[in-house]
């Protein structure tokens, strides 16, 4: 297995990490319940998921590889990695219900974003520059 298709099992394993975040946050503000610890530790995760595929991403540019569109796909990454965090900020640690909804939402926009980068071949192929 190459580091291609480690950062490609990687993102996968975002998106739907994404998807299953957002179902139990929406799932916490349909019940009216406040945002659980469990919680707050998979927040915690997927934004070190993000950061594991942008160093990997770091380490695939160094090795003299680069995706179709670096610059976007830098951006993108940077975005994923820091949008879930600033929203816990902007809250500033709420965990009512109006804060689970905001998670929800957002993590469906991060799965949403992360499924435009690999339809618009943001995210690889990894190659040599031509």
């Amino acid at each position: 297995m190459t580091l291609n298709d480690l950062s490609n099992i990687l993102f996968n394993a975002y998106i739907l990490f994404t998807v299953i975040l957002g179902v139990w946050s929406l799932l916490m503000s349909a019940r009216n319940q406040s945002i659980s610890g469990n919680f707050w530790g998979a927040v915690a995760t997927i934004t070190i998921l993000a950061a594991a595929i942008l160093a990997l991403g770091g380490v695939l540019f160094l090795q003299g590889l680069r995706p179709e569109r670096p610059l976007i796909y830098c951006l993108y990454m940077v975005f994923l990695v820091v949008i879930m965090p600033g929203l816990f900020t902007l809250l500033r640690g709420r965990d009512d219900r109006s804060a689970a909804m905001a998670f929800g939402l957002l993590c469906f926009f991060n799965a949403f974003t992360a499924l435009s980068m690999l339809q618009r071949h943001v995210l690889g192929p990894w190659l040599p520059p031509a």
